[in-house]
Protein backbone atom coordinates (compact mmCIF):
# COMPACT_ATOMS: atom_id res chain seq x y z
CA UNK A 1 0.00 0.00 0.00
CA UNK A 2 1.58 3.64 -1.08
CA UNK A 3 1.90 5.38 2.03
CA UNK A 4 -0.18 8.40 2.52
CA UNK A 5 1.33 11.82 0.94
CA UNK A 6 0.02 14.82 2.49
CA UNK A 7 -0.89 17.64 0.18
CA UNK A 8 -1.33 20.86 2.73
CA UNK A 9 1.94 22.73 3.62
CA UNK A 10 1.94 22.19 6.82
CA UNK A 11 1.58 18.45 7.35
CA UNK A 12 4.23 18.00 4.06
CA UNK A 13 6.44 19.95 6.56
CA UNK A 14 5.85 18.04 9.32
CA UNK A 15 6.48 14.94 7.99
CA UNK A 16 9.68 15.54 6.01
CA UNK A 17 11.25 17.14 9.81
CA UNK A 18 9.64 14.37 11.80
CA UNK A 19 7.03 15.58 13.89
CA UNK A 20 4.40 13.00 13.50
CA UNK A 21 3.72 10.02 15.58
CA UNK A 22 0.00 9.40 15.43
CA UNK A 23 -2.73 11.10 13.84
CA UNK A 24 -6.62 10.15 14.29
CA UNK A 25 -7.29 11.20 10.70
CA UNK A 26 -4.18 11.71 8.29
CA UNK A 27 -6.38 12.87 5.44
CA UNK A 28 -9.63 14.36 6.88
CA UNK A 29 -6.96 16.77 8.85
CA UNK A 30 -4.83 17.40 5.58
CA UNK A 31 -7.84 18.48 3.89
CA UNK A 32 -9.00 20.36 6.75
CA UNK A 33 -5.49 22.76 6.25
CA UNK A 34 -5.59 22.81 3.00
CA UNK A 35 -8.84 24.30 3.39
CA UNK A 36 -7.09 27.70 4.94
CA UNK A 37 -9.05 27.20 8.30
CA UNK A 38 -7.00 24.69 10.62
CA UNK A 39 -6.99 26.15 14.27
CA UNK A 40 -4.69 24.10 16.40
CA UNK A 41 -4.01 23.92 20.14
CA UNK A 42 -1.10 22.55 22.42
CA UNK A 43 -1.42 22.65 26.29
CA UNK A 44 1.47 23.98 28.79
CA UNK A 45 0.75 23.03 32.18
CA UNK A 46 2.73 26.10 34.55
CA UNK A 47 4.49 23.22 37.00
CA UNK A 48 7.51 25.64 37.09
CA UNK A 49 8.57 29.17 36.06
CA UNK A 50 10.14 28.09 32.93
CA UNK A 51 9.25 25.69 30.10
CA UNK A 52 12.10 23.50 29.07
CA UNK A 53 13.85 22.32 26.34
CA UNK A 54 11.78 19.02 26.09
CA UNK A 55 8.69 21.46 25.23
CA UNK A 56 10.41 22.89 22.38
CA UNK A 57 9.38 20.43 19.86
CA UNK A 58 5.76 21.16 20.82
CA UNK A 59 5.90 25.20 20.51
CA UNK A 60 7.81 24.39 17.06
CA UNK A 61 4.60 22.81 15.95
CA UNK A 62 2.64 25.50 16.49
CA UNK A 63 5.49 27.43 14.58
CA UNK A 64 5.32 25.36 11.50
CA UNK A 65 1.48 25.93 11.60
CA UNK A 66 1.71 29.54 11.59
CA UNK A 67 4.17 29.41 9.03
CA UNK A 68 1.62 27.38 7.07
CA UNK A 69 -1.52 29.31 7.28
CA UNK A 70 -3.13 28.04 10.12
CA UNK A 71 -3.69 29.76 13.54
CA UNK A 72 -2.03 28.29 16.90
CA UNK A 73 -3.55 28.60 20.34
CA UNK A 74 -1.35 28.25 23.02
CA UNK A 75 -3.18 26.86 26.15
CA UNK A 76 -1.79 27.49 29.59
CA UNK A 77 -2.94 25.31 31.88
CA UNK A 78 -3.72 27.75 34.92
CA UNK A 79 -6.76 25.67 35.65
CA UNK A 80 -5.21 22.11 35.48
CA UNK A 81 -2.09 22.74 36.90
CA UNK A 82 -4.42 22.79 39.81
CA UNK A 83 -5.29 19.18 39.49
CA UNK A 84 -1.66 18.00 37.74
CA UNK A 85 -1.06 15.73 35.05
CA UNK A 86 -0.20 12.01 35.92
CA UNK A 87 1.06 11.02 32.39
CA UNK A 88 4.51 9.46 32.57
CA UNK A 89 4.67 9.64 36.20
CA UNK A 90 5.13 7.84 39.27
CA UNK A 91 3.89 9.54 41.83
CA UNK A 92 1.54 12.79 42.36
CA UNK A 93 2.92 15.89 41.22
CA UNK A 94 3.70 18.61 43.83
CA UNK A 95 0.52 20.95 44.80
CA UNK A 96 1.37 24.43 43.57
CA UNK A 97 -0.70 27.51 45.51
CA UNK A 98 -2.54 29.51 42.72
CA UNK A 99 0.06 32.53 43.47
CA UNK A 100 2.64 30.10 42.31
CA UNK A 101 1.00 28.90 39.15
CA UNK A 102 -0.12 32.60 38.27
CA UNK A 103 3.73 33.67 38.58
CA UNK A 104 4.89 30.39 36.64
CA UNK A 105 2.39 31.43 34.08
CA UNK A 106 3.37 35.17 33.67
CA UNK A 107 7.17 33.77 33.67
CA UNK A 108 6.21 31.15 30.83
CA UNK A 109 4.00 33.45 28.57
CA UNK A 110 7.09 35.35 27.41
CA UNK A 111 8.27 32.17 25.78
CA UNK A 112 5.73 31.80 22.81
CA UNK A 113 6.43 35.47 21.89
CA UNK A 114 9.84 34.13 20.63
CA UNK A 115 8.41 31.62 18.28
CA UNK A 116 4.94 33.04 17.44
CA UNK A 117 3.57 36.02 16.10
CA UNK A 118 0.33 37.35 18.03
CA UNK A 119 -2.18 40.10 17.14
CA UNK A 120 -5.82 40.40 15.79
CA UNK A 121 -5.11 38.73 12.08
CA UNK A 122 -6.55 35.40 11.14
CA UNK A 123 -3.87 33.63 11.40
CA UNK A 124 -2.20 35.22 14.41
CA UNK A 125 -1.29 33.20 17.59
CA UNK A 126 -3.62 33.12 20.93
CA UNK A 127 -2.55 32.74 23.87
CA UNK A 128 -5.41 31.27 26.53
CA UNK A 129 -5.97 29.97 30.11
CA UNK A 130 -8.01 27.26 31.06
CA UNK A 131 -8.92 28.72 34.16
CA UNK A 132 -11.07 30.86 32.39
CA UNK A 133 -13.38 28.40 32.31
CA UNK A 134 -12.06 25.13 34.36
CA UNK A 135 -12.30 27.22 37.43
CA UNK A 136 -15.97 28.74 37.37
CA UNK A 137 -17.62 25.05 36.76
CA UNK A 138 -20.00 24.09 39.05
CA UNK A 139 -18.80 20.57 40.28
CA UNK A 140 -22.32 18.99 39.85
CA UNK A 141 -23.21 20.49 36.38
CA UNK A 142 -19.85 19.12 35.18
CA UNK A 143 -20.81 15.57 36.42
CA UNK A 144 -24.09 15.79 34.75
CA UNK A 145 -23.73 17.70 31.60
CA UNK A 146 -19.74 16.34 30.81
CA UNK A 147 -18.81 13.37 33.46
CA UNK A 148 -22.01 11.01 32.40
CA UNK A 149 -20.05 11.00 28.71
CA UNK A 150 -16.82 9.36 30.65
CA UNK A 151 -16.39 5.62 30.67
CA UNK A 152 -14.38 4.86 34.03
CA UNK A 153 -13.44 1.23 32.06
CA UNK A 154 -11.90 3.00 29.21
CA UNK A 155 -10.27 5.57 31.75
CA UNK A 156 -8.76 2.84 33.45
CA UNK A 157 -7.15 1.51 30.39
CA UNK A 158 -5.35 4.68 29.47
CA UNK A 159 -1.44 4.38 30.47
CA UNK A 160 -1.58 7.09 32.48
CA UNK A 161 -3.96 5.23 34.93
CA UNK A 162 -2.83 1.53 34.10
CA UNK A 163 0.78 2.33 34.78
CA UNK A 164 0.76 4.15 37.92
CA UNK A 165 -1.70 1.05 38.99
CA UNK A 166 0.62 -1.47 38.00
CA UNK A 167 3.48 -0.81 39.92
CA UNK A 168 0.97 -0.25 42.89
CA UNK A 169 1.39 3.63 43.02
CA UNK A 170 -1.09 5.89 44.55
CA UNK A 171 -2.81 7.51 41.93
CA UNK A 172 -5.16 10.59 43.80
CA UNK A 173 -8.60 10.91 42.32
CA UNK A 174 -7.65 14.69 41.55
CA UNK A 175 -5.36 13.29 39.37
CA UNK A 176 -7.80 10.52 37.84
CA UNK A 177 -10.47 13.72 36.95
CA UNK A 178 -7.38 14.90 34.99
CA UNK A 179 -8.05 13.68 31.19
CA UNK A 180 -11.72 14.92 31.95
CA UNK A 181 -10.31 18.30 32.30
CA UNK A 182 -8.13 18.44 29.33
CA UNK A 183 -11.01 16.63 27.55
CA UNK A 184 -13.55 19.20 28.30
CA UNK A 185 -10.46 22.03 27.09
CA UNK A 186 -10.65 20.71 23.54
CA UNK A 187 -14.56 21.24 23.45
CA UNK A 188 -14.12 24.50 25.05
CA UNK A 189 -11.83 25.87 22.49
CA UNK A 190 -13.70 24.35 19.62
CA UNK A 191 -16.71 26.40 20.87
CA UNK A 192 -14.73 29.35 21.36
CA UNK A 193 -12.15 29.56 18.95
CA UNK A 194 -13.64 26.63 16.26
CA UNK A 195 -10.27 24.39 17.24
CA UNK A 196 -10.35 21.30 15.73
CA UNK A 197 -6.97 19.86 16.36
CA UNK A 198 -5.24 19.05 19.45
CA UNK A 199 -1.75 18.46 19.38
CA UNK A 200 1.40 16.90 22.04
CA UNK A 201 3.28 14.46 22.82
CA UNK A 202 2.70 11.14 22.27
CA UNK A 203 2.31 10.15 25.80
CA UNK A 204 -0.89 12.38 25.75
CA UNK A 205 -2.37 9.91 22.84
CA UNK A 206 -4.94 9.23 25.66
CA UNK A 207 -5.71 12.84 26.68
CA UNK A 208 -6.07 13.47 23.32
CA UNK A 209 -8.14 11.19 22.24
CA UNK A 210 -10.41 11.07 24.73
CA UNK A 211 -11.29 14.75 23.87
CA UNK A 212 -11.68 13.65 20.54
CA UNK A 213 -14.58 11.45 22.14
CA UNK A 214 -16.12 13.75 24.45
CA UNK A 215 -16.15 16.16 21.58
CA UNK A 216 -18.27 13.29 19.41
CA UNK A 217 -20.60 12.80 21.84
CA UNK A 218 -21.20 16.09 23.02
CA UNK A 219 -22.44 17.38 19.60
CA UNK A 220 -18.89 18.94 18.55
CA UNK A 221 -17.74 19.51 14.59
CA UNK A 222 -14.96 16.92 13.64
CA UNK A 223 -12.10 16.63 15.35
CA UNK A 224 -8.40 15.56 14.98
CA UNK A 225 -5.69 14.58 17.04
CA UNK A 226 -2.45 14.52 16.33
CA UNK A 227 1.02 13.34 18.12
CA UNK A 228 5.11 13.91 17.94
CA UNK A 229 7.62 11.18 19.15
CA UNK A 230 8.80 11.35 22.86
CA UNK A 231 12.25 12.50 22.16
CA UNK A 232 14.99 10.99 23.24
CA UNK A 233 18.90 10.98 22.74
CA UNK A 234 20.88 8.94 20.56
CA UNK A 235 22.50 7.23 23.95
CA UNK A 236 18.48 7.02 25.07
CA UNK A 237 18.59 10.22 27.61
CA UNK A 238 15.22 12.16 28.08
CA UNK A 239 15.40 15.43 26.05
CA UNK A 240 15.45 18.88 28.31
CA UNK A 241 17.79 16.93 30.95
CA UNK A 242 21.64 16.54 31.69
CA UNK A 243 23.42 15.61 34.60
CA UNK A 244 23.59 19.15 35.92
CA UNK A 245 19.81 20.00 35.91
CA UNK A 246 16.48 20.78 33.26
CA UNK A 247 17.43 23.04 30.08
CA UNK A 248 15.24 25.59 30.75
CA UNK A 249 14.35 27.78 28.08
CA UNK A 250 14.01 31.53 30.57
CA UNK A 251 17.40 32.98 30.32
CA UNK A 252 17.12 33.92 34.01
CA UNK A 253 17.25 30.35 34.71
CA UNK A 254 19.80 29.21 32.48
CA UNK A 255 22.32 31.45 31.02
CA UNK A 256 21.90 31.59 27.24
CA UNK A 257 26.09 30.30 26.54
CA UNK A 258 24.73 26.93 28.82
CA UNK A 259 21.85 26.79 26.45
CA UNK A 260 24.00 27.14 23.36
CA UNK A 261 26.69 24.87 24.77
CA UNK A 262 23.55 22.17 25.48
CA UNK A 263 23.20 22.06 21.47
CA UNK A 264 26.91 22.62 20.67
CA UNK A 265 27.53 18.81 22.65
CA UNK A 266 24.71 17.05 20.74
CA UNK A 267 25.69 13.71 19.59
CA UNK A 268 26.85 13.22 16.20
CA UNK A 269 24.00 10.59 15.78
CA UNK A 270 21.42 13.06 16.76
CA UNK A 271 22.61 16.07 15.04
CA UNK A 272 20.50 16.27 11.27
CA UNK A 273 17.38 15.09 13.51
CA UNK A 274 17.72 17.90 15.81
CA UNK A 275 18.20 20.40 13.33
CA UNK A 276 15.01 19.46 11.49
CA UNK A 277 13.38 19.91 14.72
CA UNK A 278 14.80 22.37 16.73
CA UNK A 279 15.47 24.97 13.60
CA UNK A 280 13.89 26.39 10.50
CA UNK A 281 16.92 25.71 8.10
CA UNK A 282 16.14 24.66 4.78
CA UNK A 283 16.19 21.14 4.12
CA UNK A 284 18.34 20.78 1.58
CA UNK A 285 21.18 22.53 3.74
CA UNK A 286 20.57 20.09 6.76
CA UNK A 287 21.03 17.55 4.17
CA UNK A 288 24.40 19.05 3.13
CA UNK A 289 25.19 19.27 7.11
CA UNK A 290 24.06 15.66 7.47
CA UNK A 291 26.70 14.61 5.22
CA UNK A 292 29.94 15.80 6.82
CA UNK A 293 31.93 13.33 8.26
CA UNK A 294 34.81 13.05 10.93
CA UNK A 295 35.55 16.78 12.66
CA UNK A 296 33.70 18.38 10.43
CA UNK A 297 30.79 17.61 12.45
CA UNK A 298 31.77 20.20 14.57
CA UNK A 299 30.56 22.59 12.89
CA UNK A 300 27.55 21.29 11.79
CA UNK A 301 27.10 20.94 15.80
CA UNK A 302 27.63 25.03 15.71
CA UNK A 303 25.24 25.98 13.12
CA UNK A 304 22.50 23.88 15.32
CA UNK A 305 23.58 26.09 18.24
CA UNK A 306 23.22 28.99 16.59
CA UNK A 307 20.17 28.49 14.88
CA UNK A 308 18.69 26.94 17.70
CA UNK A 309 19.62 29.76 20.33
CA UNK A 310 18.91 32.22 17.91
CA UNK A 311 15.08 31.51 17.41
CA UNK A 312 14.88 31.52 21.34
CA UNK A 313 17.34 34.05 22.76
CA UNK A 314 18.02 36.20 19.24
CA UNK A 315 20.82 36.29 17.05
CA UNK A 316 22.73 38.77 18.67
CA UNK A 317 22.52 36.49 22.07
CA UNK A 318 23.66 33.53 19.86
CA UNK A 319 26.64 35.15 18.69
CA UNK A 320 28.02 36.21 21.67
CA UNK A 321 27.57 32.96 22.75
CA UNK A 322 29.72 31.67 19.79
CA UNK A 323 32.09 34.29 20.50
CA UNK A 324 32.61 33.26 24.34
CA UNK A 325 33.01 29.36 23.00
CA UNK A 326 35.85 30.34 21.01
CA UNK A 327 37.43 32.40 23.26
CA UNK A 328 37.30 29.47 26.23
CA UNK A 329 38.26 26.64 23.83
CA UNK A 330 40.23 27.97 20.63
CA UNK A 331 42.17 31.17 22.96
CA UNK A 332 42.11 29.57 26.45
CA UNK A 333 40.98 33.20 28.01
CA UNK A 334 38.84 33.53 30.25
CA UNK A 335 35.95 34.64 29.03
CA UNK A 336 33.85 37.42 30.94
CA UNK A 337 30.37 35.96 29.41
CA UNK A 338 30.86 32.89 30.95
CA UNK A 339 28.16 31.68 32.95
CA UNK A 340 29.53 33.40 36.28
CA UNK A 341 28.66 32.83 40.33
CA UNK A 342 28.32 35.59 43.05
CA UNK A 343 30.22 34.64 46.25
CA UNK A 344 30.81 37.18 49.37
CA UNK A 345 34.32 38.37 49.22
CA UNK A 346 34.42 37.60 53.36
CA UNK A 347 34.12 34.18 52.63
CA UNK A 348 36.83 34.13 49.83
CA UNK A 349 38.93 35.84 52.38
CA UNK A 350 37.91 33.31 55.13
CA UNK A 351 39.30 30.76 53.13
CA UNK A 352 37.48 29.23 50.50
CA UNK A 353 38.09 25.62 50.08
CA UNK A 354 38.42 23.86 46.19
CA UNK A 355 35.37 21.18 46.94
CA UNK A 356 33.28 23.90 48.48
CA UNK A 357 33.91 26.44 45.67
CA UNK A 358 32.46 23.73 42.55
CA UNK A 359 29.69 22.84 44.77
CA UNK A 360 29.00 26.41 45.21
CA UNK A 361 29.60 27.30 41.44
CA UNK A 362 27.10 24.43 40.59
CA UNK A 363 29.61 22.24 38.81
CA UNK A 364 28.90 19.19 41.02
CA UNK A 365 26.68 18.64 43.40
CA UNK A 366 28.63 17.96 46.23
CA UNK A 367 32.13 17.68 47.41
CA UNK A 368 31.93 14.14 47.54
CA UNK A 369 31.52 14.38 43.89
CA UNK A 370 34.33 17.39 43.64
CA UNK A 371 36.41 14.64 45.39
CA UNK A 372 35.86 12.10 42.83
CA UNK A 373 36.13 14.06 40.27
CA UNK A 374 39.90 15.95 41.23
CA UNK A 375 41.02 11.98 41.68
CA UNK A 376 40.11 11.45 38.15
CA UNK A 377 41.81 14.56 36.73
CA UNK A 378 38.33 16.19 35.76
CA UNK A 379 38.49 19.32 37.91
CA UNK A 380 40.63 22.64 36.59
CA UNK A 381 41.02 26.09 38.45
CA UNK A 382 41.96 28.52 35.97
CA UNK A 383 42.48 26.22 33.53
CA UNK A 384 45.10 24.18 35.63
CA UNK A 385 44.28 21.15 36.95
CA UNK A 386 43.46 20.36 40.47
CA UNK A 387 45.26 18.06 41.93
CA UNK A 388 44.79 18.68 45.79
CA UNK A 389 41.62 18.47 47.29
CA UNK A 390 42.76 20.70 50.34
CA UNK A 391 43.26 23.60 48.77
CA UNK A 392 42.24 26.76 49.47
CA UNK A 393 41.47 29.53 47.37
CA UNK A 394 43.57 32.34 47.82
CA UNK A 395 43.88 36.38 46.11
CA UNK A 396 46.25 35.20 43.48
CA UNK A 397 43.39 32.96 42.20
CA UNK A 398 41.11 35.54 41.61
CA UNK A 399 43.80 37.80 39.61
CA UNK A 400 42.73 37.31 36.21
CA UNK A 401 40.04 40.00 36.14
CA UNK A 402 38.66 39.55 39.82
CA UNK A 403 37.14 35.77 38.96
CA UNK A 404 38.17 32.73 39.30
CA UNK A 405 37.52 29.61 36.15
CA UNK A 406 36.31 26.73 37.65
CA UNK A 407 35.84 24.01 34.72
CA UNK A 408 34.35 20.03 35.12
CA UNK A 409 35.38 18.42 31.98
CA UNK A 410 36.20 20.44 28.59
CA UNK A 411 32.92 21.80 28.50
CA UNK A 412 31.48 22.95 31.70
CA UNK A 413 33.11 26.05 32.65
CA UNK A 414 31.64 28.83 35.38
CA UNK A 415 33.13 32.12 36.58
CA UNK A 416 33.52 32.28 40.38
CA UNK A 417 32.91 36.05 41.16
CA UNK A 418 34.03 37.65 44.82
CA UNK A 419 31.12 40.21 45.55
Amino acid sequence: MTPFQPQSEFLRTLSARGFIHQCSDLEGLDRKALSGDLIAYIGFDCTAASLHVGSLLPIMMLHWLQKSGGKPIALMGGGTTRVGDPSGKDESRKMLTVEQIEANKRSIQKIFEKFLTFGAEKTDALLSDNAEWLCKLNYIDFLRDVGRHFSVNRMMAMDSVKLRLEREHELSFIEFNYMCLQAYDFVELNRRHDCVLQMGGSDQWGNIVTGLDLGRRMGTPQLYALTSPLLTTASGAKMGKTAAGAVWLNADMLPVYDYWQYWRNAEDADVARFLKLFTTLPLDEIARLAALQGAEINEAKKILANEATALLHGRAAAGQAAETARKTFVEGVVAQDLPSVAIAAAEVAAGLGVLSAFVKAGLTPSTGEARRQIKGGGLKLNDATVTDERYVLGAVDFACDGVAKLSVGKKKHVLLRPE
